[in-house]
This record gives structure tokens, sequence and C-alpha cells, in this order.
């Protein structure tokens, strides 16, 4: 028998202590690359968007990848891109972890919607807020210390 899944992630991750990097003019060329890092590991990427200082990835990974192998994956190639291409120059690394959230594929088209309107959203929620209410709408106890 096939193996047949469908789990989709809300996958969220910053620059390096919230650093404001990630310039407007070049984020479109980042998220491209980091699709390309999707689909050469068969996952199907639904919705890419962030800020200055953070993404949000909405994808189907393959049944075969752990999303802590995909995450280190993406931080990894697009860290190195980043710096090869110089596209966000003051840009040194993403922050050391993630969000990985699940949601049912009922709730894809508010996901990406939600993921879309980035620019919108952040202009009343800083990262932080938008993050404990995600870590809270999941039932995720956290340590806010480690919240910078």
């Amino acid at each position: 028998m096939a193996t047949y899944t469908q789990i989709l992630y809300q996958i969220v991750f910053s620059t390096k202590e919230r650093e404001k990097t990630l310039i407007e003019e070049n984020r479109e060329k980042l998220f491209r690359y980091i699709w390309g890092i999707l689909k050469n590991k068969k996952c199907v990427l639904y919705q890419i968007n962030g800020t200055v200082d953070h993404i949000h990835i909405a994808t189907h990974i393959h049944p075969t990848i752990a999303l802590s192998n995909i995450v280190k994956d993406i931080k990894v190639a697009s860290s190195e891109w980043i710096k090869n291409e110089n596209i966000f120059p003051k840009f040194t690394s993403w922050q050391d972890g993630y969000g990985g959230f699940t949601y049912s594929i009922k709730e894809k088209d508010a996901l990406v919607n939600y993921i879309k309107n980035q620019k919108e959203h952040h202009k009343v929620k800083s990262f932080r807020e938008e993050f404990i209410e995600v870590l809270n709408e999941h039932g995720i106890v956290f340590n806010e210390q480690y919240l910078l």
C-alpha cells in the first residue's frame, strides 16, 4: 500500500535577535529560493510571507522528512544563499529555534490568507505578540525568557 498523509504545517522563525534585516524589495527572492528548497524535498508550498524580522511558511512536508530536518535545511541553505547573494546586507543568521504548528486541511484557506496578510497584520501586532498568540492557540506551554 502507498503512503498517504495530509499534515498542514505553519512554520515560523525569525532573524537572530529579531534583527530587522529582511528588506522588503528582496523578500520575494528569498521566498522563491525557499520554495525551491521545499520543491526539491517533495514538499508542497501553499504560502510563504513575512516581514523585516521573520517568515511564515504554510506547507505540507513529504512523509519521509521530519519537520526539524526541513527547517534546518531551509535555514542553512537560505542563510548561505543570503550571504552569497548579499540581498540582505545586515542579515547575520536565523534564530536557533522555530515554531511548527499543525492545522486541519479545512483550515488551509484561512491559514494561507493569514500568511498573505502579514504586512497588514503587523501594523497592529508585533512578532512577539503574534507568536505568543499562536503558541496559546495551540496550547503550547512556553517560557517567556526564550521569546526575545
